[in-house]
């Protein structure tokens, strides 16, 4: 006969509510108690054997995932998914299982308490907003934690290199002779945002252009209506820019949109740059020149990290960047009235 909790309870000697808390790993229980109830545990067999080591070992083989994102696509976030999917990729091959919080939780104490009480090894977490995610939290309960797309001090962290990616489309746009260039960008109190804002301002100082302030547009949370009604804004400007540096390609499809609603063309009138290369980018009219993000190193390099993380508590906190790379489409040519220059 199958052993049941009752049966646990009484060679343990312990109670029910003791015996289970030790089952879901509750870390109120005194060793010794878990101690003898993993001893009953393991002599009825009523786990199996890799279960019962998992609890001996404090182990459970789980990664916890939080997951928060403002576009309310969940996990078909055309960056955030494919992320999180190579990040799978790369844990299971450790034997390791996700398992993600519930959308209802609001606070992210509650998040991390979740999943502490279901015994997680590790967090990884995917946020959009850095104001919302504070490393303290994960800190207290000393937990390995890997973030995405954040930059914390003391903490494990992955994202790309934001300032490099910037650099390649202002570059690119110059070189075609562009030199009224608008920003249109995201939200700023997400990372992403202002790691771009800086890198643009940078990029445009180094090559001595001017910057008007109403060249700078907040497209919102990388939404395709955020970007049209950006873009809208740019459109009315008496001193009207011959290129937009967008800070995602979902903004950068609504800015492609907003300009053909006022009978514009692109490249023709406006050249566009997006940032992601989301997969859509490439089968609209014009196919998008965009910054490509390496999606699978980032996820891939996040799970080796926390990997490292739980297998060996010593190993240092560490932030891994990763390189980007400019992919020229058809949504960017020389402004009007700009010649290319003959080679003799």
């Amino acid at each position: 006969m199958k052993a049941t909790i009752y049966d646990i309870a009484e060679l343990s000697g312990y109670s029910i509510s003791t015996v289970s808390k030790v089952i879901n790993n509750n870390p109120n229980v005194s060793d010794k108690a878990k101690t003898k109830v993993l001893d009953a545990i393991n002599q009825l067999a009523y786990l199996p054997s890799s279960s019962a080591r998992a609890l001996a070992t404090n182990k459970s083989q789980m990664i916890g995932v939080v997951f928060t994102e403002d576009l309310g696509v969940g996990l078909a976030h055309p960056f955030f998914g494919p992320v999180i999917e190579s990040f799978r990729k790369f844990v299971d091959l450790y034997n390791y299982d996700l398992l993600f919080v519930s959308r209802n939780i609001k606070e992210e104490k509650d998040y991390v308490n979740q999943l502490i009480r279901r015994g997680v090894d590790g967090i990884i977490v995917f946020s959009t907003d850095t104001e919302k995610s504070s490393t303290s939290v994960y800190q207290n309960f000393k937990i390995p934690t890997v973030f995405i797309d954040m930059n914390f001090e003391n903490s494990n962290v992955v994202y790309s290199d934001n300032l490099q990616g910037v650099r390649l489309a202002v570059d690119h746009l110059v070189s075609l002779g562009h030199k009224k260039i608008a920003h249109i960008h995201g939200e700023r109190e997400i990372f992403t945002s202002e790691e771009r804002i800086k890198g643009f301002n940078l990029a445009m100082n180094e090559h001595n252009l001017n910057l008007p302030e109403e060249y700078i547009e907040n497209g919102g949370y990388y939404s395709i209506e955020g970007g049209r009604t950006a873009m809208m804004k740019l459109l009315k400007l008496d001193d009207q820019p011959t290129a937009v540096f967008v800070s995602g390609d979902k903004m950068a499809i609504g800015a492609i949109q907003a300009i053909k609603e006022v009978g514009k063309s692109v490249p023709e009138d406006y050249s566009i740059i997006g940032y992601d290369d989301i997969e859509i980018v490439q089968y609209i009219e014009p196919a998008l020149t965009t910054i490509a993000q390496d999606k699978e190193s980032i996820g891939r390099q996040a799970g080796k990290m926390l990997v490292d993380n739980i297998q060996n508590e010593n190993v240092p906190y560490s932030t891994k960047i990763i390189p980007v790379r400019l992919i020229k489409r058809e949504s960017v040519a020389r402004p009007k009235g700009v010649v290319k220059r003959l080679e003799i």
